[in-house]
């Protein structure tokens, strides 16, 4: 019974801790996919995203409108994080294996916002993901989005529009294919992961 209690007090504090002294750390820092493999048969617009992986790119929010004017006709998912949320890092590997298997149909990138180049790239090296993430150090691409803490995940539909905007870390895998699906799959080009292997 003590077991249990405890098992979901650690399930809620995943769930609500957000980024900070107390967050749980994930095993960002393992194997990842291989992405030139999962990702080979991605579209242009989408092989032009991934050609800048894990890079952080300045320009702000019109930098990032102007990214996500470039992928109409796709589906987008947007993960708002920071190198020194803990939430964040936890959530990484889920990025990682979620965007090798929907890539070509789906386009992922990040905005790394409130953080330091030097300590984001850092932790990219560590946890390596196939697209780039815009730099936001004075939360405006944050603040447009409407996020409340770190991370926050944004899901567009094919035509660009703002669909919905998860606030806090997805626990699990499960979760977050469960919005995937939900948000942005039936939008997709196909009805299946295009290389599951």
């Amino acid at each position: 019974m003590a077991a249990a209690v405890l098992g979901i007090a650690a399930a809620l504090a995943v769930l609500l801790g957000g980024c900070g002294a107390g967050a749980v750390g994930g095993d960002y820092g393992g194997e990842h996919p291989d992405y030139a493999k999962k990702l080979a048969g991605a579209p242009p617009p989408l092989r032009k995203l991934y050609a800048q992986s894990n890079r952080l790119l300045p320009g702000g929010l019109d930098a990032y409108e102007a990214r996500l004017a470039t992928l109409r006709g796709y589906p987008v998912v947007v993960n708002v994080w920071a190198s020194w949320c803990g939430s964040c890092r936890y959530e990484f590997s889920t990025l990682q294996r979620l965007s090798a298997e929907y890539g070509n149909r789906v386009a992922f990138f990040g905005v790394d916002s409130q953080d330091s180049n030097d300590a984001a790239s850092t932790f990219l090296g560590e946890a390596p993901v196939p697209y780039p993430s815009y730099t936001d150090p004075s939360r405006d691409i944050y603040d447009e989005l409407g996020a409340i803490g770190m991370p926050a995940t944004a899901f567009y539909g094919r035509d660009g529009k703002l669909l919905y905007v998860r606030q806090g870390v997805y626990a699990t895998q499960a979760d977050f294919r469960a919005d995937l699906e939900r948000y942005v799959l039936d939008e997709a080009p196909g009805t299946a992961p295009s290389n599951p292997n």
